[in-house]
């Protein structure tokens, strides 16, 4: 697997066990808002992440389900906080001890997410390729940060960054939501098919199809092809395997007005 070598890549591989194990201090009683029994469960730690983070170990390791972070996107740029202007090599040397300190708190049926923008995005994933295992990447997600383009944009006037999903093992799924009525409300079940409502579809693929390509002859005899520069959705064995579903058709080759 390709990885990354800059500066320093040695000695950043060593900081994260080479970090001593700090002891948490609880401030005073009077520092806790909202909810008094919720947020004994709850923690709010003050101090060097990297710290903190080897600070939580003994206690959560290998327990946590999901971890959200918002690194330093190192874009040059002074914010009242932090300098958000590392050199290269050392904004790797230091996501990478914390990313090593982050996988060993993930549950195995646990997951990450980074958010990040293209300054150190590309560079990011290899890195996290490298820490958590390309297998265990799971997608991009695009967010967008922006209604409209910025006038004063010197090229492109970029409205959107990313978010880095990893698992801690292969076979992570995420826990999807309950579907609502709202979402259901789309479906029907006008011709009474068994199997519940429905929704007709396009019925043409969304990119290029080897097997997308043919010409179908309906019940009529009439013949259909799909226009130029699109394909079929699906191949025309399986086409057929829908339109042979046993007394109910998964294929509806002429739609009454009803359906559409």
């Amino acid at each position: 697997m390709p990885t990354l070598d800059w500066l320093d890549r040695q000695a950043a591989f060593q900081v994260a066990a080479h970090t001593p194990t700090h002891v948490l201090r609880p401030h005073a009683a009077g520092h806790i808002y909202g909810d008094a029994a919720a947020a004994r469960d709850n923690l709010l730690i003050q101090g060097d992440n990297l710290q903190a983070l080897k600070a939580l170990l003994p206690f959560y390791r290998g327990r946590v389900k999901c971890i959200f972070i918002d690194p330093p996107y190192n874009t040059k740029s002074a914010f009242e906080h932090y300098d958000d202007n590392l050199e290269h090599s050392q904004w790797l040397s230091m996501m990478l001890p914390r990313l090593q300190v982050l996988r060993e708190l993930l549950h195995e049926d646990g997951s990450i997410w980074v958010t990040i923008d293209d300054n150190e995005g590309h560079y990011l994933k290899v890195l996290m390729d490298e820490v958590f295992g390309r297998a265990n990447f799971v997608d991009t997600v695009i967010w967008q940060k922006a209604d409209s383009p910025r006038n004063s944009a010197r090229q492109f006037s970029s409205d959107h960054d990313y978010m880095f999903v990893y698992s801690r093992a292969p076979d992570w799924v995420p826990i999807k939501l309950e579907r609502t009525e709202e979402a259901n409300s789309i479906y029907s079940n006008p011709d009474d098919d068994e199997r519940g409502p429905w929704l007709p579809g396009d019925p043409y693929a969304n990119k290029p199809y080897s097997k997308g390509q043919y010409t179908m002859i309906g019940p009529t005899g009439r013949s259909f092809s799909p226009p130029p520069g699109r394909f079929w959705r699906v191949s025309e064995q399986k086409l057929r395997e829908l339109d042979q579903d046993g007394a109910l058709c998964r294929f509806v080759w002429n739609a009454p007005a009803s359906f559409r």
